[in-house]
């Protein structure tokens, strides 16, 4: 925010001060600057109430007149009230009427100047007059109006506060996508070497939500004293009994490729050892696309779930090996509902540079999608993060796309860089995560060791979707 302060102000901008009504003549002026953000228009629906999906569903707001989200109108109203109440005629300004008109509506990343000029002044009641208005980075006035106030007959310094921050949480991310899936039927899986107690009982319980039928595949005695110490119940469980980790993964493999269950999970194993078994030319799994992971990931900062990828796979990959990747991701997308995706390629900069490779490779998966080589998906880049996530930023770096401060899916340059933004997004921005493997004939729970059971749940209910889905159409 940029403020332009009275000279009165200006001794010391730790505090907030006042103009009496005797130190104000008509012509005075303040203002100040403001860039609407997603953030701004989510805590503004939850102070008002008004959850209109104009301001907060991007697909309800695409098909819309304004072909888009846009602000609250009454969020740029507010601005000007904080105007009159701290900069002009400051703290102890008394509201008395307002007129407002709204002339254009504001977006994401716009830039508003408000302002207000006294216009008129009162001296036998204290009252003002000010001009109000709201002007957007192109210089169109988006609110127009008028506003009468008391102005303060006391001066009054106070010191400037600083606000509690604020978190918006998206209510329980999990518990929405169970209900989403609910009316699917539940798929039979090879949970490959669940032998600690997290791993054992994210099975059972996404067993109890109705989401797979677990076939444990592992060292039975390991199992039941894993079972007796966390106090799990097996009853009714099939339990496939072989020597360790290693036999564990062959042996899922096998029965996966046979069609005797629709999915993997992992369990307490290494990733390397599930998926030299899944990659291994006798288990028969592989198909024509390269194998990859994605996160399908949600933060109350972003209004809209996205995927990730390739975060745990392939470490860093070449252009053919993206093109998979990017292939997989789109597939991902369709089937959990996003018709078009927008496929952000991400790099460090958003311009090519030929001494960066990620930036290349981001102008030739564009170029194929241009091409038709690359389909079911709007593909852009290169971008950086930023630019990918926040169309604030985008404005100001004067990218016109339609996939900056939209997408819908996050390609990384390598795993490195994917792994990194998934469990930073996930530990300090509280975002709730996914993990799956694509580009196999079965869909892949592939979840860290150190998940949370929450995590676990969400990617056997992405794993039932998928199955649903390979059930049609065969990889």
């Amino acid at each position: 925010m940029t403020d332009t302060v009275h000279p009165a102000f200006h001794d010391d901008l730790r505090l907030i001060r006042n103009l009496t009504f005797d130190e104000i003549a008509v012509g005075d002026s303040a203002s100040m600057e403001r860039m609407l953000s997603t953030q701004d228009i989510q805590l503004f629906a939850v102070m008002s109430g008004d959850i209109n999906p104009q301001h907060l569903d991007p697909e309800f707001a695409a098909a819309s007149r304004f072909h888009g989200v846009i602000a609250h109108g009454m969020w740029g109203a507010s601005l000007i009230s904080a105007v009159l109440g701290t900069r002009l005629p400051g703290p102890g300004t008394v509201y008395l009427d307002q007129t407002l008109r709204f002339l254009h509506p504001v977006r994401v990343g716009d830039t508003l100047s408000i302002s207000v000029t006294v216009t008129a002044r009162e001296p036998e009641t204290k009252q003002l007059r000010l001009r109000c208005s709201c002007v957007n980075q192109d210089g169109k006035i988006v609110i127009e109006g008028e506003a009468e106030v008391i102005a303060p007959s006391e001066k009054i310094a106070w010191p400037r506060m600083t606000l509690l921050e604020v978190r918006l949480g998206s209510g329980d991310k999990v518990q929405r996508l169970l209900e989403h899936v609910r009316p699917l039927s539940a798929i039979r899986v090879a949970v490959v070497h669940p032998c600690d107690e997290l791993s054992l009982s994210a099975a059972l319980d996404a067993r109890q939500a109705r989401l797979i039928e677990p076939l444990l595949v592992a060292p039975r005695a390991k199992l039941e004293a894993v079972a007796a110490a966390a106090g799990l119940d097996l009853t009714g469980i099939t339990i496939e009994d072989v020597p360790h980790s290693h036999a564990a993964a062959a042996r899922a493999a096998e029965m996966a490729a046979k069609g005797e269950v629709e999915a993997l999970m992992k369990g307490s194993l290494h990733t390397d050892e599930l998926m030299q078994a899944v990659l291994a030319a006798a288990a028969g799994l592989r198909t024509k696309r390269r194998i990859s992971h994605c996160y399908l990931m949600q933060t109350a900062a972003y209004p809209r779930p996205f995927i990730i990828t390739d975060a745990a796979i392939n470490i860093a990959p070449t252009l053919d090996e993206k093109v998979d990747i990017v292939r997989n991701a789109i597939d991902l997308a369709h089937v959990i509902g996003v018709a078009c995706p927008r496929v952000a390629i991400l790099a460090a900069v958003e311009t090519v540079n030929p001494r960066m490779q990620a930036t290349l490779d981001a102008a030739v998966l564009c170029k194929m999608a241009d091409r038709g080589q690359i389909s079911g998906a709007i593909l852009d880049g290169p971008l950086a993060f930023d630019n990918a996530v926040s169309a604030a930023a985008a404005r100001i770096k004067g990218i016109v796309s339609e996939v900056a401060g939209r997408a819908d899916i996050l390609v990384v340059p390598d795993l490195e860089s994917g792994n990194m933004l998934a469990k930073q997004l996930e530990y300090l921005s509280d975002a709730a995560s996914a993990g799956i493997v694509l580009g196999a004939k079965v869909p892949i729970i592939l979840t860290s060791r150190s998940d949370s059971r929450a995590t676990r749940i969400a990617s056997c209910a992405i794993a039932l979707m998928l199955a649903h889905h390979y059930r049609d159409h065969p990889q």
